[in-house]
């Protein structure tokens, strides 16, 4: 069974950094795209980062130059830096990723799996 687990989020005061992790296991053959999101109380979920399986990144414009998105592909993992955080970031991030997996029928396939989330509260 494929899973994605975040870890890093935590309570910070405005101005301070955080670090998020998020690891990909289970049948993987490869791992495509993958991409940070938050959810903030009372609104959509919203795209942060993307970085794509060469490790070209992209950012949503209220984070660039805060935020860095980077991946280990041998550890089937991606990062999210996080500087200068401010209040409206606080939120539950989310990690998406495009994985190829092998079922269990031995045939590979491609999908969108989803970490549980991990809470990011910055406080003023």
């Amino acid at each position: 069974q494929v899973q994605l687990v975040e870890s890093g989020g935590g309570l910070v005061q405005a101005g301070g950094s955080l670090s998020l992790s998020c690891v990909a296991s289970g049948s993987i053959w490869s791992t495509n795209a993958m991409e940070w999101y938050r959810e903030a109380p009372g609104k959509q979920r919203e795209l942060v980062a993307r970085i794509s399986s060469g490790g070209t990144a992209n950012y949503a414009d209220s984070v660039k130059g805060r935020f860095t998105i980077s991946r280990d592909n041998a550890k089937n993992t991606v990062y999210l830096q996080m500087n200068s955080l401010k209040p409206e970031d606080t939120a539950v991030y989310y990690c998406n990723a495009d994985l190829v997996v092998v079922g269990e029928s031995g045939l590979v396939s491609s999908d969108d799996y989803w970490g549980q989330g991990t809470q990011v509260t910055v406080s003023s």
